[in-house]
């Protein structure tokens, strides 16, 4: 019988970058990365009485809840005409949570989470401060005029799509805040080796030169995970043919300025700021060390389905 292979086997059984279609697959910077994900059952589907569930986790391995899950209250849906929704039947368990979406009209649904926040350091009467939270807490709680002021916005969306009957555009356009998609292929309509186009935007302007990354889930049962990286245009534009049908975890970055975060420092709440959504500050390490320097830190994710043919 033979041995199963283990995850860390399957990386290190591949020795080289494969090509297919001209685009380059390689393998995950870290097998042991946490990456976020939302989980539809389905991406389309059609009738007066439908309803999709949703996995909701943080895992090493795509779509397998093995760390901890993402808390649902968070998750935003807004419906094919750009009206908010509601997610229903929510619960939490050790590993994920799940909740279920009623798809009340036809067309396009987002189901997301996003995050805008701010990280500072500055000095006062002497003494370095820090703080992370968000936008409104920063205007409220970082003194106007603060000494040696350093800040890096962050922006995070976490993304997926599911289609009633026909595919729609109005849940789909962009709020102008951080790194969006904007589809020109409609996410629920990408077919496994058929060309599609995404254009991705940053503050509502193209994101040139963008490295963009997908992964195809089931790396279990791969010997190859299949890492799929393509570059966005002038435009924010950016081609692609995925070469198999199934779920893909999709990401991109942009990081400009100084966004390291610097040694030492204290929780990064700072004075009275939480440390981001569903996640409390650091524990204190030692007096506060200031920023290197301003920066933004842009992240987009999303979980779409690649059609049959």
């Amino acid at each position: 019988m033979r041995k199963a292979m283990t995850f860390k086997k399957r990386l290190l059984a591949v020795a080289a970058p494969l090509l297919i279609g001209g685009v380059a697959l390689a393998l995950p910077m870290s097998a042991s990365a946490h990456r976020g994900w939302l989980l539809p059952a389905f991406t389309t589907l059609s009738g007066d009485n439908a309803w999709v569930t949703v996995d909701a986790a943080i895992s090493n391995e795509l779509f397998y809840p093995d760390h901890r899950p993402m808390r649902p209250d968070g998750v935003q849906v807004l419906g094919p005409d750009g009206a908010a929704d509601k997610i229903q039947n929510a619960s939490t368990g050790q590993y994920r949570s799940t909740f279920d979406v009623q798809l009340t009209k036809p067309g396009t649904y987002k189901i997301f989470t996003a995050s805008n926040s701010v990280m500072a350091s500055w000095t006062e009467n002497g003494e370095v401060k820090r703080f992370r939270g968000s936008a409104e807490d920063f205007a409220k709680q970082v003194p106007a005029g603060a000494a040696d002021l350093k800040t890096i916005k962050m922006a995070s969306r976490n993304e997926t799509f599911v289609t009633r009957d026909k595919p729609s555009a109005g849940a789909l356009a962009p709020t102008g805040k951080g790194l969006e998609l904007v589809p020109v292929t409609n996410p629920t309509d990408v077919v496994a080796t058929e060309p599609a186009t995404f254009k991705f935007v940053l503050d509502g302007k193209p994101a040139a030169d963008l490295e963009v990354t997908f992964i195809p889930g089931g790396a279990r049962w791969r010997a190859t995970p299949g890492e799929i990286k393509v570059k966005t245009g002038a435009d924010g534009a950016v081609k692609f043919t995925l070469p198999e049908a199934g779920m893909y975890w999709v990401n991109a970055t942009v990081r400009s300025g100084e966004t390291g975060r610097g040694p030492g420092g204290p929780g990064m709440g700072g004075p009275g700021g939480p440390g981001g959504p569903g996640a409390p500050g650091a524990a204190p390490q030692g007096p506060a060390t200031p920023l290197a320097g301003n920066g933004v830190s842009a992240s987009y994710t999303a979980v779409i389905e690649a059609q049959r043919p």
